[in-house]
């Protein structure tokens, strides 16, 4: 989440005019994130999640997201849900940007996971994709092997600013993730981005998923491999095996990845790894001026990468080779 449109009280008592949700009382930005505009907005009635899509996002993909979400929560999983307005409609205009109200969930994200965290979570994020198996929409996942290559381009110029040599190192990961990138895996829908910062808690338990605007369809176990890069670091960049085992334990109680699955972590986590490695640098590099967000750093994911290229076997994630 954050905030590169501003939104005027009026514009904004505007558009909740359209809803059944109280008047405005308050709202504030929320900074977190990198891809859309947000706001935590009180009404009379409760408290709600404007989102402003920009960037990254495709309007033509916002009823994919938003269908998901009412799907997934029909099946039991607690995610946010579109508020629709007087006419039945989930997608308004707020500030010139396509827009929609969500409900909001109570919990709080975990900024260092435990063991028990990477457990539930796995678990969460397959009864996810389980849910998700019948969703009858398709979304192509733009940011997979076939996208790493333009963003690598628009970053190879001014790359090495940020490290000397980065950019070659990126070039020589790319083409090796190219030649060699699983295919005929099991599909589904993903999250794609469920970083702790997407995940809610409350007390001992895992009270909500949030942020599916990366949803699509494509590979399950690179969900799983996105995971563990985002779960399983530690602050001084090692992986924490037994923080993996727990991830893919919780997983498998719920979903058993495949023998080929297994035999696919280790090169779908260099995948991940590159992944989020080049969209940060692609936005550490163009942070728009006067923009209320927070780039985060490329080079936390070229250290989860140089790790990932170690791998031999799914051992070094915790499960028996």
């Amino acid at each position: 989440m954050a905030v590169y449109t501003d939104v005027s009280a009026e514009e904004l008592t505007a558009f909740l005019a359209r809803y059944e949700i109280g008047e405005l009382l308050s709202y504030k930005g929320i900074a977190e994130g990198v891809e859309n505009s947000n706001y935590l907005v009180h009404t009379s009635r409760g408290a709600y999640i404007l989102t402003l899509y920009e960037k990254r996002v495709d309007s033509d993909d916002l009823p994919f997201f938003l269908g998901l979400m009412e799907h997934l929560a029909a099946q039991g999983l607690n995610c946010p849900q579109p508020v629709k307005d007087r006419n039945g409609e989930a997608l308004g205009l707020v500030a010139g940007r396509p827009a929609a109200i969500v409900t909001f969930l109570d919990g709080m994200w975990i900024r260092r996971p435990s063991v028990w965290h990477c457990a539930a979570l796995g678990e969460a994020l397959a009864k996810l994709h389980l849910s998700g198996l019948d969703f009858p929409m398709r979304r192509a996942n733009a940011l997979s092997v076939q996208g790493w290559r333009p963003l690598y381009q628009r970053a190879e110029g001014r790359g090495d600013s940020l490290r000397p040599g980065l950019c070659g190192k990126i070039g020589e990961e790319l083409a090796r993730l190219e030649a060699d990138w699983p295919s005929g895996l099991p599909q589904g829908v993903i999250h794609a981005d469920l970083f702790p910062d997407n995940v809610f808690f409350l007390g001992n338990r895992l009270s909500g998923i949030i942020d599916f605007y990366f949803a699509c369809t494509d590979t399950l176990a690179y969900d799983v491999a996105v995971c563990l890069n985002a779960w399983c670091f530690e602050s001084d960049h090692s992986f924490n095996v037994t923080k993996g085992r727990a991830l893919l334990q919780g997983y498998a109680k719920v979903r058993a990845l495949s023998a080929a699955e297994q035999a696919a972590l280790p090169i779908l986590s260099r995948g991940a790894a590159l992944r989020f490695l080049l969209t940060r640098l692609v936005d550490w590099l163009n942070v728009p001026p006067g923009a209320l967000v927070k780039p985060k750093d490329p080079l936390e994911y070229y250290r989860k990468l140089r790790f990932h290229q170690s791998v031999g076997d799914v051992g070094a994630y915790g499960l028996a080779a």
